[in-house]
Formats: structure tokens, sequence, C-alpha cells
């Protein structure tokens, strides 16, 4: 017998919670635009970082001790590439429209979920969502920055780079502990140029503005989708996140006023379509169990490997399921 919470309140089912990590992602980018335009895009993303490093280093001690020199490259390599992700992706919202910044970027992850799928018939999914993002950015108009556009294939290829090594990083460590080891060299790496952006710009009000970011971006979404992992199947969570352009588009709207054209909107739903589709047969079996091909969206997240559900502070590596 199950048993209900006092009230009668019904817990939220897994779908929400993954709708909410969506919604908080994108959410924390429209929020980020008064940041980017007072310590720029890789100032922003390094205080983000920062705040968020800080968050994940008081809630748990980094595994110093399980990491092996072999996992060194991969872990630093997930940072950097992280750090410089997240800060092409800024520079592409400061230039385009968010809706069009996050379709351009989600053919990172759908290429890679296609190609993982083993079909050569999968291989039409890209394609059909680049044909989607050519609507949505309209190029024909001649008015789209090619500069925007050019930091968003970056973010692509980035967020493609960092699925490969998130599971590499995922099958030794998983939780907030491998958001502990990565999310410090991210900062770093955003450092180097947000520095020198954020110079003689900070104040107390964009600390506080960075602190609040931080949680929508990453620490709220990660604890959301841990939680949805609990109850829904990976295939599932990751057929749900291509759903996350039409939340660029939806929160570009509300938040930052930027509404599509028709053509615009059947563009997305040419991607949205193809992302869904080739998450469907894009997963990978492992020695340890199921993980989703596309990993959360909060960046930096070690996804979790096996049939055990892990909780939003988990920290199981392999050998402790072993």
């Amino acid at each position: 017998m199950i048993r209900r919470p006092q009230g009668g309140a019904r817990p939220v089912p897994p779908w929400g919670l993954a709708l909410g990590s969506m919604f908080s992602v994108q959410l924390g980018s429209a929020l980020s635009m008064p940041l980017i335009a007072a310590v720029g895009p890789a100032g922003t993303a390094w205080l983000r970082f920062s705040v968020g490093a800080l968050i994940f280093l008081a809630v748990t001690r980094p595994p110093l001790r399980a990491i092996r020199a072999r996992d060194l490259p991969t872990l630093l390599a997930l940072g950097v590439t992280t750090g410089l992700e997240t800060t092409a992706f800024l520079a592409a919202i400061q230039r385009i429209p968010l809706g069009t910044a996050v379709a351009v970027e989600f053919l990172g992850p759908l290429t890679v979920a296609a190609v993982r799928s083993h079909s050569t018939r999968a291989l039409a999914w890209p394609a059909i969502a680049a044909g989607g993002v050519v609507l949505v950015t309209e190029p024909w108009r001649g008015d789209v920055s090619p500069a925007g556009l050019g930091f968003a294939v970056l973010a692509a290829v980035g967020w493609a780079i960092y699925i490969l090594l998130t599971q590499r990083v995922g099958d030794r460590f998983t939780g907030i502990a491998g958001l502990s080891l990565t999310t410090p060299v991210a900062a770093a790496t955003a450092a180097v140029a947000g520095i020198p952006q954020a110079a003689g710009h900070l104040t107390p009000g964009i600390l506080a503005a960075a602190a609040g970011l931080a949680i929508l971006l990453p620490v709220l979404p990660f604890a959301l989708e841990m939680l949805a992992l609990r109850q829904m199947t990976p295939a599932a969570f990751g057929t749900l996140m291509a759903l996350e352009p039409g939340f660029g588009v939806l929160i570009g709207l509300l938040v930052l006023h930027q509404s599509p054209a028709p053509v615009q909107l059947g563009g997305l739903l040419l991607v949205i379509l193809a992302g869904g589709a080739a998450q469907r047969g894009g997963r990978r079996i492992t020695t340890a169990g199921r993980d989703r091909l596309i990993p959360p969206r909060c960046r930096s997240v070690p996804v979790p490997t096996g049939d055990q559900p892990a909780g939003p502070f988990s920290s199981t590596t392999v050998a402790d399921r072993d």
C-alpha cells in the first residue's frame, strides 16, 4: 500500500520533474542576458560556474582518493569542454534569439544519438533537424548574425564532445561527486577570458545575480533530473529532453519578447521530432546497465549508469556497484 503525503498532496510526476529541469535551464539562460551585458559571456560563465562549484563543494567532498591516473585526462577534458561550450552558447544568445541558439546547439547531441544507433536510416534525423534549423534561422532574410550562428555551432560541437566525455566519466563518477570534480575545472577554463571581461564590473548586485543564476543552472536542474531518472527509463527521459528547443522558444518569447515567425515554428517542430526519434534508437547498453544518451542539460553532470536508481546526491562509482 502506498502512503500519500499528509494533506493529500500528490508527488510530482517524473515527467513534471524533467519539464521543470528544462524550464530552469532555459530560464537561467534568458535571465543571464543582463549579466552577459555587464560582464560578457565568458564573465557570466565564470561567475556561474564559480558559484556552482562552491555549492557542490559545500554539499559533498570531492572523491579525490578515487581518482586514478587514467581518469585525469578525461576529467580535465570534460571540465574544459564544459567551460568552453557554455561560454560559446552564452556568446550565441547574446547575438541571436534563445530558441534559435538552442535549436542549432541541439544538432550536436542529436547527431551523436543518430550515429550511436548503428542504423543508416537514423542518419536521416540529423539531416531533417538541419533542415529545421535552416527554417529557424531563415538565412535568406539576411538579418541573422553570422557570429551568433558560429558560436551556436561551436556550442553544438562542444555538446557532442561533452556527451562522449561524460559517458566515460559517468562510468567512474556519478551524481554530485562528478560535479564536484568537473565544475571547478569548467570555472577555471571560463576564467581565462571571463576575469578580463568581468574586471572592473563586479559589484554586490552582479555577484548576487550570479549566485541566483547558479541555482537555476546547474544546481536545480541537476537535482530535478536525478529525481526524474529514479522513476523514468533513460530512453523515455532522453525522448522528453527533445522538447528543450521548444522551451528555448517559449522562454525567449515570455522573458525576452523574441517572437518567432510561423516558418520558424515549423522548423522548430522538425528539430524536436528529429531529436525524439533519434533518441529512441540511440541508447548505449553497458555491462553496468543502461544510461541515457543525451545527458543532463545542466552541464558537467556525469550520467548515472546501472539499473539502480540514482538519488540527487548520489556518488556511486563502478567499484561501488560491483
